[in-house]
């Protein structure tokens, strides 16, 4: 399992939930308080971890959501193709096949040898930055 469950309204700016099935980042929450006839809501504008792209989520602060558990890990580049790049993990020498980072900052600092922070989550795997 690579999420765990949590109420919506134990968000807080800066932490993930998994909106529209894509595990995302919270960047802007809003609560409104609880009216006579329903509880409070909970507003948030959340980016996607994986491509970048802006969610919207609403809901009632009592409502269970999903968050994603991100392992943080550092791992070296061992080799760089167009399409992918081949990461060891520094701490297992598990080898991984990841995609190149859309991201062109982070793209034009991986050359082979370098230590980068890589992501899991969910299954998939992210170059959070590359070491100098």
């Amino acid at each position: 399992m690579a999420f765990r469950m949590a109420k919506v309204g134990e968000l807080k700016e800066g932490s993930y939930a998994i909106i529209n099935d894509e595990p995302s980042q919270i960047k802007q929450i809003t609560k409104s308080k609880p009216g006579k006839h329903g509880s409070a809501k909970f507003r948030c504008t959340a980016i996607s971890l994986f491509d970048g792209r802006k969610q919207s989520y609403v809901a009632s602060t009592d409502t269970n959501i999903q968050v994603p558990i991100v392992d943080k890990r550092s791992g070296q580049i061992v080799s760089v193709s167009p399409a992918s790049i081949q990461l060891m993990d520094l701490e297992t020498y598990e080898m991984r096949d990841v995609n190149t980072p859309d991201d062109e900052e982070i793209a034009s600092k991986i050359e082979a040898g370098k230590e980068v922070e890589y992501w899991i989550i969910m299954d998939r795997v992210k170059i959070q930055r590359v070491k100098n």
